[in-house]
């Protein structure tokens, strides 16, 4: 039973092999003959599809050869013309190359024949330089040597000449123009000065009173005088007693204590301090005031209390006989008015020139110049450092920075050199008449000289054989710049030079 199951099951599955086996085959023949049919449509598509691309390229290429072909042909004809066209150039080179060739013959045989005139023409140079020599008895050298001595100095006469014109014209036209300012300025600032000098006067209502001032044993007149720091002086002048002293401020409160006891009647030692004691403090209030009505005159504002009070007592110093303070008044208002026509800063300019000679106020009592001494005490009190440069400028002991320092500095020379407002002592005259002399006979060549105009010119005659026209003209400049260098003068000084050359002859 098992063995017939199990032969039953070996030919079940035998039959099923068989059959699975079949059913592959028919499958896999029946998947082979689509594949076969699809790839004979695909190599049929794409026979017919390279017949297509196979006739676009042949037409393709045929259009290609075409353009070829043309563009051959057109290069062709260029590269004909181009060639004909090189032909003819190269036929008229060849015959500008043939007519080089007959030029440079030509100049060659007229070479030779200006070689030959050189020689000739060298030769007769030659010739003639010995001749020369011969006659001039001078070398070429020699000759050369002179011609440039004689080519120097007419070049020098030229170029003084050309200075000495330039020169003129331009001072002429400066002085055209600084008059036309300077007149203008002083036109319009108009002043008044107190001419003080450095003693003072007092008039007393009878000589008896002499003898009150003296007191017992001169104890009056010491007391007076240590008090108040002054010289009394008691002579044999007429109800008058004379007060000396180099502090002005020390002789104006000298003056009027002594005014007051005077009046007063009561002169003895204990009221004669007193009294010194409240005019110093009177003077005092002056100054002040006089600093500030200075300052308010000039148009100035915003000064320090110091230096309005140094300022005021410009109000009695005194240089040539001009109040200082006044002075300051005016160099302020030429200062502005100056500044204002140049185009310069006016604010900086009337300080400038309203402080300009503050120094002057205590130069007795600090060392240095009065320029100096004003700057530092500016610069201490906050002053701008423009105004303190002007200060310290004005007389050139420092660079002046600013054009407002050269407007300070000409404010003051205007004030000062216009007429009427200066005045200076006989000795000093002379001694200023007498040293401008001296200075211009040390030059060399000059035979006189004369100082005229009160000392604002000098003529200086020359000896004609020693000094000639263009040396007379460098004379004067240098008189007037050792002039400018040695010696100390109001406004400005002349300086002519006279060279005259006279020929006499007699008939006989």
């Amino acid at each position: 039973m098992d063995t017939i199951t199990i032969v039953a099951a070996v030919i079940a599955g035998l039959v099923g092999i068989g059959a699975g086996y079949y059913l592959r085959e028919f499958f896999l023949q029946r998947a082979t003959d689509d594949l076969k049919s699809r790839a004979k449509e695909i190599i049929s598509e794409a026979e017919k599809r390279s017949n297509e691309i196979e006739i676009q390229a042949r037409d393709k290429s045929l259009e290609i050869l075409r353009q070829a072909e043309a563009e051959v042909n057109n290069r062709r004809q260029k590269l004909n013309q181009e060639e004909d066209r090189l032909g003819a150039r190269r036929t008229s080179l060849d015959d500008r190359a043939d007519r080089l060739e007959n030029l440079e013959q030509r100049l060659s045989k007229r070479q030779g024949s200006l070689d030959r005139r050189a020689n000739e023409v060298k030769e007769m140079h030659d010739s003639q330089v010995q001749r020369l020599e011969q006659i001039s008895q001078m070398t070429r050298a020699e000759a050369a040597d002179q011609l440039l001595r004689e080519a120097e100095t007419e070049a020098r006469n030229d170029m003084a000449r050309i200075i000495r014109q330039v020169e003129a014209e331009a001072r002429e036209e400066g002085q055209r123009r600084a008059r036309e300012l300077i007149a203008m300025a002083i036109q319009r600032v108009a002043s008044e000065h107190v001419n003080d000098i450095t003693t003072s006067t007092v008039a007393l209502p009878s000589d008896e009173m002499k003898g009150r001032i003296i007191g017992r044993a001169g104890r009056n007149i010491r007391t007076f005088e240590q008090m108040a720091g002054v010289d009394v002086i008691v002579d044999d002048t007429p109800e008058t007693i004379t007060i000396s002293c180099f502090d002005p401020v020390r002789r104006e409160v000298a003056r009027r204590s002594m005014e007051r006891l005077i009046l007063d009647g009561r002169i003895h030692p204990a009221h004669i301090e007193k009294i010194i004691n409240q005019e110093l403090a009177e003077i005092e209030r002056v100054i002040e005031e006089a600093g500030e009505t200075a300052a308010y005159d000039a148009g100035v504002a915003g000064l320090p209390k110091g230096i309005t009070r140094v300022l005021g007592r410009l109000k009695y110093r005194t240089s040539y006989g001009q109040n200082q303070l006044s002075h300051a008044v005016e160099s302020s208002r030429l200062a502005a008015i100056l500044a204002a026509e140049l185009g310069a800063d006016i604010d900086v300019a009337k300080m400038g020139g309203l402080l300009h000679d503050l120094g002057k106020a205590i130069d007795h009592n600090v060392e240095g110049t009065h320029a100096g001494i004003g700057a530092d005490l500016a610069k201490r009190n906050g002053l701008p450092q423009a105004v303190v440069n002007a200060i310290a400028s004005h007389h050139h002991e420092v660079e002046q920075e600013t054009v407002e320092a050269v407007i300070v500095e000409a404010a003051d020379a205007i004030s000062g050199a216009r007429p009427g407002a200066r005045r200076e002592s006989l000795d000093d005259y002379i001694k200023r008449i007498k040293s401008l002399e001296d200075l211009a006979k040390s030059f060399e060549g000059v035979e006189e000289s004369f100082a005229i105009q009160a000392g604002r010119e000098v003529r200086i005659i020359v000896k004609p054989g020693d000094i000639d026209d263009l040396g007379a003209t460098r004379m004067a400049r240098d008189v007037a710049k050792k002039i400018e260098e040695n010696m100390q003068y109001p406004g400005q000084i002349k300086v002519t030079v006279i060279r005259e050359t006279r020929a006499t002859d007699y008939a006989k």
